[in-house]
């Protein structure tokens, strides 16, 4: 049925966007876009910052260099639009390459839903039911705050709700997820911006759905040149990097089984020395299921990138110039299939 929407959509389809190849998946971590400690904080610093390194590699903006801001909008308390369009007119030509934008909670809803216990699932408790609503109340304003950033940078962003597109899993795991509108979307031209979310689950009613899996889903369907983690550290790190002696793991094999392996370090058996932590109000799994879905995506035939958001080292990954060549100066992780390594 998914096969036969998807069909359907490329038929009617006029827009030059559709031949085009999905360039990137990128997931922007939680800690790295909002403040960890701060109860629904954003880090506007590290937003602007990525938002411009999207703008860079998504758009082919004109001689002049101008860009036409899309948020056209009123800040609470201002009485001016954040953009304007002034002088805009149809001969404003614009390339973009296909990207995708998938961005974690952070400080937004992982407090609600853990309070709750949404993640367990169980709406026929009062307390379930109010931290689902709850949990959607924050993570989608979220979203929206980060769609209104990229589109300040000229990117023609759109918000999706895994729940709104009728999203389900069962048994936490991933059941339903049509992606046809995201299809649609992106051949008209479009950066869908999605973001995890609480959905319904057929066997235990409701549970959170994780912005690392839904990555992994997306690169199951459309296929990109190559994934981008966004988060807040340098990398995968052999412990957690605040500790001493943390060593940064810069590259990891992945076989065909799903299995991984440490390149680069050389370190023996490091796949059981790598120690990973989560916080206790993390429901999503935190860098436990970074690593398992980036092999996931890996064993795909693409290119994983872990990389510390805002830094010269995502610009670098987000450009895609990684694929052929990795300065030794570049630092964050590489996940790839061992038949690249060959």
């Amino acid at each position: 049925m998914e096969e036969q929407q998807q069909n359907a959509l490329s038929k009617t389809s006029t827009s030059p966007f559709q031949s085009k190849p999905i360039r990137c998946i990128v997931k922007l971590g939680g800690a790295a876009i909002t403040c960890k400690h701060e109860l629904e904080t954003i880090n506007e610093k590290n937003l602007d910052t990525v938002s411009k390194q999207l703008r860079q590699v998504i758009l082919s903006c004109p001689d002049s260099g101008k860009v036409l801001g899309m948020d056209w909008s009123k800040r609470p308390g201002t009485s001016e639009t954040l953009s304007t369009i002034d002088g805009c007119c149809d001969e404003f030509k614009v390339d973009f390459e296909k990207f995708v934008v998938v961005h974690g909670a952070g400080s937004f809803g992982h407090f609600q839903a853990s309070k709750s216990g949404v993640h367990k699932g169980g709406l026929c408790k009062s307390l379930v039911k109010a931290g689902f609503v709850a949990t959607r109340i924050s993570v989608t304003s979220l979203n929206h705050e980060i769609v209104r950033a990229l589109a300040k940078e000229g990117i023609p962003s759109i918000g999706m709700s895994p729940f709104s597109c009728g999203w389900l899993t069962c048994d936490r795991n991933m059941e339903a997820a049509n992606v046809s509108m995201i299809v649609k979307a992106l051949d008209s031209g479009f950066v869908p911006v999605l973001h995890g979310d609480a959905v319904l689950d057929t066997s235990q009613d409701c549970t959170i759905l994780s912005g690392d899996v839904i990555i992994r889903y997306l690169a199951e369907e459309l296929k990109p040149e190559f994934v981008v983690f966004l988060t807040d550290v340098l990398g995968v790190h052999d412990r957690p990097p605040t500790e001493p002696g943390a060593v940064l793991i810069r590259e990891i094999a992945v076989n065909e089984d799903g299995s991984w392996s440490v390149v680069k370090p050389n370190v023996q058996d490091a796949s059981k020395q790598v120690v990973v932590t989560v916080a206790a109000h993390d429901t999503t799994g935190g860098m436990v299921t970074k690593i398992s879905e980036a092999a996931m995506i890996a064993k795909l035939g693409i290119d994983v990138y872990i990389v510390k958001a805002a830094t010269e080292h995502s610009r670098i990954a987000l450009s895609g110039d990684l694929k052929h060549n990795v300065p030794d100066s570049w630092l964050g992780t590489i996940v790839r299939p061992l038949r690249q390594q060959q």
